[in-house]
C-alpha cells in the first residue's frame, strides 16, 4: 500500500508492463517486488531557454532569450519516450530552440521587437508641425511578436505531442542586439538627434534672417521718412529765405545792386584762398571789381593776382 502526498502521476510497472497511470490522490496498493512505482509531476512545469544568437530576415543578428510553460499530457507516452524530466527538458531545448530560430529567420527585426500594429510613438511637442524625416515614424508591421510566439508554440506543440508533452505558453523574454548592431543603432540615434538639431538650427537661422530683413526694412523706412522730412523742411526754408531776400532786395535798384555785390563777395570768399593765382580776362566781373577796389584804395592789385588778356 502506498499513500500519495504530491501533486503528481504514478506510473506502475508490473513485470516491465505499464499499468494505467494513477492521478487521483488517496490510498493505492502495489505488490512488492513485482510492481514498481514511478512518479511524474502533473503540475505546470517551467522551461527556460538559453540565449542564442539568431539572424533575422533583414540580416540582423540578435540574442533571443525565451521561456515556456509545459506539462505532461500523456503520461504513458511520456514515460516510454522520455522516462524523466531531464530528458524532457533536453527535448524541449531541441524543438523549441529549433522552431525559434526558424521563425525569427523568417521575419524582420521590427516584427520581433514590436507587438502592437497600431502603436503610435510619443513625439516631442517641439517636433510637431515640421518636417522630421523618419524621426518618430514607426514602420508598419504585419505579424508582430505575439503572432510569432504563437507560431513557435503551435509548431512545437505538434512535434512534442508524440512525446506526451503539451506546451501551454511560449514567450520571448528578451531580445538583445549584437555588438555590431548596437553600434549601428547608436549611430542612427546620433543621426536622428543631429537631424533634429539641424532643424532647430535652420529654423533659428531663418528667424534670424527674417528679423534682420525686417530691421533693414524698418531702418530704410525711417531713413527715407527722415530724408523726406529734411528735404521738405529745407525746401520750405529755402523758399522762405528766397521770399525774404526778394522782399528785401526788390525795394529799389540800389538794393538789387547791393544784393549782387554781396553774392559776388560770397563767391570770391569761396573760390579765393591765401595762395590763389588767377588768370582773368579784362572784361570779367572779378577783374573789374578788383580794379575798382584798387583805385578806391590807391594801392595796386594783389601780388598773387596776375592778368592776361583773353585771346
Amino acid at each position: 500500500m502506498k499513500k500519495s502526498y504530491f501533486a503528481g502521476i504514478a506510473i506502475v510497472v508490473v513485470a516491465l508492463l505499464l499499468c494505467d497511470p494513477i492521478a487521483d490522490p488517496g490510498l493505492h496498493f502495489k505488490i512488492p517486488i513485482v510492481q514498481s512505482v514511478n512518479s511524474l509531476d502533473k503540475r505546470f512545469l517551467e522551461w527556460d531557454g538559453a540565449p542564442v544568437a539568431i539572424p533575422t530576415r533583414d540580416k540582423t543578428y540578435i540574442h533571443v532569450d525565451t521561456f515556456a510553460r509545459w506539462r505532461i499530457e500523456d503520461p504513458k507516452t511520456y514515460f516510454v519516450r522520455l522516462h524523466d524530466e531531464r530528458s524532457a527538458l533536453s527535448r524541449l531545448d531541441d524543438i523549441l530552440g529549433s522552431e525559434t530560430r526558424n521563425s525569427i529567420a523568417k521575419h524582420d527585426l521590427i516584427e520581433i521587437v514590436r507587438t502592437d500594429k497600431n502603436r503610435q510613438p510619443l513625439r516631442d511637442e517641439t517636433l510637431k508641425g515640421g518636417p522630421t524625416g523618419t524621426i518618430g515614424v514607426l514602420p508598419p508591421i504585419v505579424f508582430g511578436r505575439q503572432k510569432i510566439e504563437d507560431e513557435i508554440k503551435t509548431a512545437a506543440t505538434q512535434k512534442l505531442a508524440q512525446f506526451g508533452i503539451a506546451v501551454l505558453d511560449f514567450r520571448i523574454k528578451r531580445v538583445n542586439y549584437n555588438p555590431d548592431v548596437l553600434a549601428r543603432i547608436y549611430q542612427r540615434m546620433i543621426s536622428e538627434r543631429l537631424q533634429i538639431a539641424q532643424r532647430f538650427r535652420s529654423e533659428g537661422e531663418g528667424e534670424s534672417a527674417r528679423i534682420a530683413g525686417q530691421r533693414e526694412r524698418d531702418l530704410n523706412e525711417i531713413q527715407s521718412n527722415a530724408y523726406r522730412q529734411v528735404q521738405q523742411i529745407r525746401g520750405e526754408s529755402d523758399a522762405k529765405a528766397s521770399e525774404i531776400y526778394a522782399r528785401a532786395y526788390t525795394q529799389n535798384p540800389q538794393a538789387a545792386e547791393f544784393y549782387v555785390f554781396l553774392k559776388t563777395l560770397e563767391t570770391y570768399h569761396k573760390i579765393f584762398t591765401k595762395d590763389s593765382a588767377l588768370v582773368l580776362s579784362t572784361d570779367s566781373d572779378i577783374f573789374a571789381l578788383l580794379k575798382r577796389a584798387g583805385k578806391t584804395s590807391g594801392s595796386p592789385a594783389p601780388a598773387e593776382t596776375s592778368t592776361k588778356p583773353s585771346p
